[in-house]
Parts: structure tokens; sequence; C-alpha cells
């Protein structure tokens, strides 16, 4: 094989190996799949709030453990009018949504989220009803 017939053949297989990996590394990453079913409600106090990528978060202090609560990518957050205008750390928060699989892991994916009386449904496809 040429010099230049191995560039090509190594190319074309880092393209291969991104183009199988990129999709499996979205869904683990955005789907729900490490959620548990049926809704899970939090009730605490805000330590944080970031809306950044890839979703926006809080962090939620809720009896002296810290809970991250994972809401939906900043521009669909934002749609819904969760923007870190809203609510402030101290507020108290209610996150409804999905527990993570792992019970040791202090983490939920919200769908909804209620901050000084007012809902926010950054899923609202998947809010309760």
């Amino acid at each position: 094989m040429t010099g230049t017939s191995t560039r090509r053949l190594r190319g074309f297989a880092a393209a291969l190996t991104i183009a199988v990996m990129a999709p499996a590394a979205a869904l683990a990453h955005h789907g729900w799949s490490w959620t548990q079913d049926g809704f899970f409600r939090l009730d605490g106090v805000i330590a944080a709030i970031s809306i950044g990528n890839p979703h926006a978060t809080l962090d939620v202090e809720v009896e002296g453990t810290v809970w991250r609560v994972e809401l939906a990518p900043p521009s669909r957050t934002i749609a819904a009018g969760f923007t870190e205008e809203v609510a402030s750390v101290g507020d108290e928060v209610t996150a409804i949504g999905n527990r993570s699989l792992d019970e040791g892991e202090k983490r939920m994916k919200a769908v909804r989220v209620i901050v000084g009386g007012r809902t926010f449904d950054v899923y609202p496809y998947r809010a309760p009803s």
C-alpha cells in the first residue's frame, strides 16, 4: 500500500469510528434510560443554579444532602420561562421528574420545576397532568 492509500484508509477508519460512536454517546447522555419509571418529587432549597450546556441544572439541598437536578438543555429551559432571573440561591423549590436508577446517587431529571408559586414545565410532553 502506498503512503496515500494508508492515510486514506486511516482517515476512513477514524470517520467510521466517530460515526458509530457519536450516536451511542448522544443517546447515553440525552436519554432517560438512567432514570426510574414513575414520577419522583423533590422539595428543598436551591444551593446553585446553572443555565449551561449540555443541560441546565439545579443543586438542591434537602435535609443536609445536595441533589443534582438536571433540567432540559438551556434553550428549552429558557423557552419554558425558567431563567437565572426567576430563581435564586436560597429559594424553596419543588422538582418533579424521574430519579436516578442508582438510589445511592442523589440525582434526578426534572420535567417540572416550581419556584415562588410559578410552574416551569421544561419537558411539557412528559409533565404530569
